[in-house]
């Protein structure tokens, strides 16, 4: 699968951003999605991931009850929909996707098998 991330940009704290990741081929459905972001000088994190059928999420405490993750299986996409942001929340965001069995929450960026190429996101103070 091929995904493509889009949606970033510059933004004031407390602004809101939505990203998008569009997946190429007619099995989305059956991958677990993710986003990771890499701020400047910083590893990779993960920040948010949702199961196949969209029903379960789970997020970074630090970006939880600010950050929702989405996906229309339809349109073969996934969203991350941030509010409230912040200056540290200035980073590369990557989407992922997982073909591994259900089960446990997918938080290690070696449980992904297939990456976006990353959307940049600037919070001004």
């Amino acid at each position: 699968v091929q995904l493509q991330a889009s949606g970033g940009g510059l933004v004031q704290a407390g602004g809101s951003l939505r990203l998008s990741c569009a997946a190429s081929g007619r099995t989305f459905s059956s991958y677990a999605m993710g986003w990771f972001r890499q701020g400047p000088g910083k590893e990779r994190e993960f920040v948010s991931t949702i199961s196949r059928g969209g029903g379960a999420t789970y997020y970074a405490d630090s970006v939880k009850g600010r950050f929702t993750i989405s996906r229309d299986n339809a349109k073969n996409t996934v969203y991350l929909q941030m509010n409230s942001l912040k200056p540290e929340d200035t980073a590369v965001y990557y989407c992922a996707a997982s073909n591994r069995g259900a089960g446990n929450w997918l938080l290690r960026r070696d449980e992904y098998n297939y990456w976006g190429q990353g959307t940049q996101v600037t919070v001004s103070s």
